[in-house]
């Protein structure tokens, strides 16, 4: 199970293993970040999402 950087709880998974969210990545980096449905609801944009992570 992957956890949500934002929040930290624990993202669900579809069929196959495929995450119930979304995948981010900082420009210039390579880390990627996984956000749930919740968290994308509360930030609409990339940068507000990006700038609220842990």
């Amino acid at each position: 199970m992957v956890k949500c950087s934002i929040c930290g709880n624990k993202i669900a998974e579809l069929f196959l293993g495929k995450l119930k969210g979304t995948i981010l990545r900082k420009e210039g980096t390579s880390k990627k970040y996984h956000i749930c449905f919740d968290c994308q609801k509360k930030f609409k944009s990339k940068a507000e999402i990006l700038k609220a992570i842990k």
